[in-house]
């Protein structure tokens, strides 16, 4: 594996903050992925604007991870610089509307289950996605009816032109996309306001437990991306990977759950490649058997 990037100038910029050939299989949620050439870790929003300005001074590629689910690293890695985003800061606003701003890197659900500590309602949905604020913002993770353009207020972005505070309605959400997420300019969310309504502990975590019960009931354990294809207009993707007959199909040790056939499972050391063709399998398939084109709603990262 070799790199072109310019490690000494990244040393000088980061310090003992850069880590080098970082394996990055641990940081994503189906436990896949290779090794980047550098990591550096943002533990608040603040660190995360500086890290991610440096990298746009240096012209230095790099892939932001957060939570590390919906998304498949490649086996051969990433060039570049991985940074880590660990932002976790989060403050309630109980008033006559009140509202929580969370860092990028804060665990959805856990965010959702600290508003019902409080007796706060409105993310109850969230406590069934997975990976972070950043990355719901990016790209409009909803569940259970709810989703990110129903809930945010504004966020802040670092763009090009410097910090930015942006309303919802600029973020021109469609289902699981964003214009972020369409990348027609250069981003990283920073923080995130997010509505919230005045309830009691007990109705929140009520709601909170059905959604959680009704995930385990039809989601698989184990590895996972979450869910792998986006569902088309008036259908849902595992309905149409179960009736072109992929259910239990396994790549290697990757498998299509039989439990929910939009989850495909790692079942220990799983190759990303075996992953992928698991995907190519399905959409082939798929389009063959039911007419239907299946788009990823998981990202395909690094060196493939």
């Amino acid at each position: 594996m070799s790199t072109n990037l310019p490690i000494p100038t990244l040393r000088a910029a980061f310090g003992e903050r850069l880590q080098e050939n970082v394996l990055l299989a641990p940081y994503t949620s189906a436990r896949i992925g290779g090794p980047a050439d550098a990591l550096v870790t943002a533990t608040s929003a603040d660190e995360l604007a500086e890290t991610v300005s440096r990298l746009w001074e240096l012209d230095t590629p790099y892939v932001l991870l957060g939570g590390g689910s919906n998304v498949l690293i490649s086996d051969k890695g990433i060039r570049g610089v991985v940074v880590l985003n660990k932002a976790k800061d989060v403050s309630f606003d109980k008033g006559s509307r009140p509202k929580v701003r969370a860092e990028a890197g804060v665990v959805f659900a856990n965010l959702a289950r600290r508003a019902a500590s409080q007796g706060l309602a409105g993310l109850e949905w969230a406590a069934a996605v997975p990976g972070t604020v950043g990355g719901a913002v990016y790209g409009n993770a909803g569940a259970f009816d709810g989703d990110t353009a129903g809930s945010l207020i504004q966020a802040e972005l670092l763009t090009e032109s410097g910090r930015e505070i942006w309303p919802v309605e600029k973020m021109d959400y469609g289902y699981r996309t964003s214009v972020l997420k369409r990348q027609t300019l250069k981003s990283v969310v920073l923080w995130a306001d997010l509505s919230l309504k005045h309830s009691s502990k007990e109705t929140v975590s009520a709601k909170i437990s059905e959604f959680s019960e009704r995930r385990k009931a039809t989601q698989p354990p184990g590895a996972s991306m979450g869910s792998m294809f986006k569902n088309p207009p008036g259908d849902f993707a595992g309905r149409l990977i179960e009736a072109a007959g992929l259910k239990g199909t396994r790549i290697g040790t990757a498998e299509i759950s039989p439990v929910h056939a939009n989850f495909f499972i790692n079942h220990g050391q799983t190759k990303a490649d075996d992953v992928r063709a698991l995907v190519n399998l399905t959409q082939k398939t798929v389009a063959e058997k039911l007419g239907v084109t299946l788009e990823l709603e998981i990202e395909l990262i690094g060196e493939w």
